[in-house]
Formats: structure tokens, C-alpha cells, sequence
């Protein structure tokens, strides 16, 4: 598990993805500090109460906001996963509880993710084996928002999130 770990770690991290390691105890206070420059924190249903229990942003209750609301400047939405690919640095998210809806990590400027040692699988064919429900659909991000202009520069933050911030939890 820990090479995985290590391996997605790094391929993440060359999508500019940040990589936060932490203990399940440490957990609370590494993501207070990720979101502590917020506007406010949105939260999707279902996720643990205790990963908040140190944010001093506003708490925002996901399935209320609107697009537009969401698109407020300043906003971040944490959330967990349904998986993690180690090969390609990529997380998973299928709408499970703790993740929301697709917008909700599309449209804020500030993604932060959690990813559990349990959820990280080695390739895309072992994530498909993996899924916990095959029924919903998957978003699958790999980095911050990125594209490129007619000249090939990249440009970053365009069609999601700026930034995004992946806590992987050790065991």
C-alpha cells in the first residue's frame, strides 16, 4: 500500500495537484489550515462531521447553492473519494457520500480531496473493478484545471477548480 501510495503521490504532484500527507488524527487540523484563507467551505452531504471540526471558514451545506453561488470567488468545497489511481496520479469521484454533485467540485476555485490508503488502486482497469457502485457516474481529475492556448502555453484554471489539494490519509 505505501508504494501506491508513493506512486500516486508523485504522479499527482506532476499535475500540480498539492500533496498533503496525514495521520486519521491529524486530519482535522491539516484541513483547517488548507481552507483557513476561504470565503467559506462547502460541504457535500455525507461527509464526516469530524473532518470540519476545526474550519473557521462559513460551512456551506453543498446541495443548497446554486451554480452561480458556487461560483463565488473564494470559495472551497472539500470533499472525500470513491477511489484513487496510483498510475496516473487521478482521483475518482462517483457522487458517493462526502463527494456531492459533479458542480460541486467543478465549479468552486479550490478543490480540497481526501483519499484514504483503502481507496488508492495500482491502474484504471483495477479502479473499474473497484468501483463501489458501477451505476453512478465518474468524475475522474488528475490535477488542478489545465488546458492549452493555440500556442501551446498552458493555462490553468480555466474549466474547474485552480487548485486543488489532495490529503492522502496514512494509516
Amino acid at each position: 500500500m505505501a508504494d501506491l501510495l508513493t506512486l500516486f503521490a508523485e504522479r499527482a504532484g506532476e499535475y500540480r495537484a498539492g500533496i498533503h500527507l496525514s495521520s486519521g488524527e491529524d486530519l482535522p487540523a491539516v484541513l483547517a489550515g488548507l481552507v483557513s484563507d476561504s470565503a467559506g467551505v462547502v460541504v457535500p452531504a455525507g461527509l464526516p462531521p469530524q473532518w470540519t471540526s476545526l474550519v473557521t471558514a462559513p460551512q456551506l451545506a453543498g446541495a443548497e447553492l446554486s451554480p452561480r453561488e458556487l461560483d463565488r470567488a473564494g470559495l472551497s468545497v472539500l470533499t472525500g473519494c470513491a477511489l484513487a489511481i496510483a498510475e496516473t496520479g487521478t482521483i475518482v469521484l462517483d457522487a458517493g457520500p462526502g463527494q456531492g454533485e459533479r458542480r460541486l467540485t467543478l465549479v468552486p476555485d479550490h478543490h480540497v480531496c481526501v483519499v484514504t490508503a483503502d481507496q488508492l488502486v495500482a491502474d484504471v482497469p483495477d479502479m473499474i473493478a473497484a468501483l463501489p457502485d458501477r451505476t453512478r457516474p465518474i468524475t475522474m481529475i488528475s490535477g488542478p484545471s489545465a488546458t492549452s492556448d493555440i500556442e501551446l502555453n498552458r493555462v490553468e484554471g480555466v474549466h474547474g477548480p485552480r487548485r486543488l489539494d489532495i490529503v492522502c490519509v496514512t494509516p
